[in-house]
């Protein structure tokens, strides 16, 4: 197998299992088009996000990361009529793009778009008091993965989903002396996940259009 033939597969399952999606279609062209990097989770990945977010009933989700806004569109379609998402973008392109697929896609109200570093974003969002998020999705710079994480613990609850992209980086996570910040961002976050007593997680490797990569998947206790 290669990636030829991963992304063959995903096809596949893109064809077999969905529904066509024009909207969805004209975000990715529209992310193209602006120049964005094509970065965005894949389109059986952007579904597992969405029914990870159905599966856990989630009505709060925070995003760290928006890029052009293409999973934060799979997650806000499956929010109840009263669920919110607050996902946070870094980039004032991006988030003028992220913010025309919104309306595009008919989310915007169901979209809280917060522009700014991350982290500063996430401060205020704690100083706010902001009611605790059920579900997290963070993909956002792989060298800050400990600290939104930290930041995911402060504003989740028992019960709470977070998940963390891009953490096995073609099988680089296993490279313990290497120097690439990406590749340290992901052995943090298991690091993390794994030396919190008050997570339960594991991972998911994942072969597709995306090339070969995975996801951290943990529960709060």
């Amino acid at each position: 197998m290669n990636q030829k033939s991963w992304a063959a597969v995903d096809d596949y399952i893109v064809d077999a299992l969905f529904e066509a999606d024009p909207v969805l279609e004209a975000v990715i062209a529209a992310n193209h088009d602006q120049g964005l990097p094509a970065i965005d989770v894949s389109p059986a990945q952007g579904k597992l996000l969405s029914l990870l977010v159905r599966i856990r009933g989630a009505k709060r989700v925070l995003e760290v990361g928006t890029l052009g806004g293409y999973s934060t569109i799979w997650m806000a379609r499956a929010l109840p009529a009263d669920g919110k998402i607050v996902t946070l973008e870094l980039d004032p392109h991006h988030a003028g793009v992220a913010r025309s697929n919104f309306e595009r896609s008919g989310v915007s109200e169901r979209v809280d778009l917060r522009v700014g570093p991350a982290l500063q974003s996430l401060s205020a969002l704690g100083a706010e008091n902001a009611e605790p998020f059920d579900f997290v999705f963070i993909d956002a710079d792989k060298p800050n993965n400990p600290n939104y994480l930290s930041w995911a613990m402060r504003l989740s609850r028992p019960g709470t989903v977070i998940v963390c992209d891009n953490v096995i980086r073609d099988g680089a996570v296993l490279d313990e002396d290497g120097h690439d910040a990406n590749v340290e961002g992901a052995r943090a976050a298991f690091s993390f996940i794994g030396g919190d007593k008050r997570l339960d997680g594991t991972a998911i490797q994942a072969v597709g259009s995306k090339g070969y990569d995975g996801f951290a998947i943990a529960v709060v206790e």
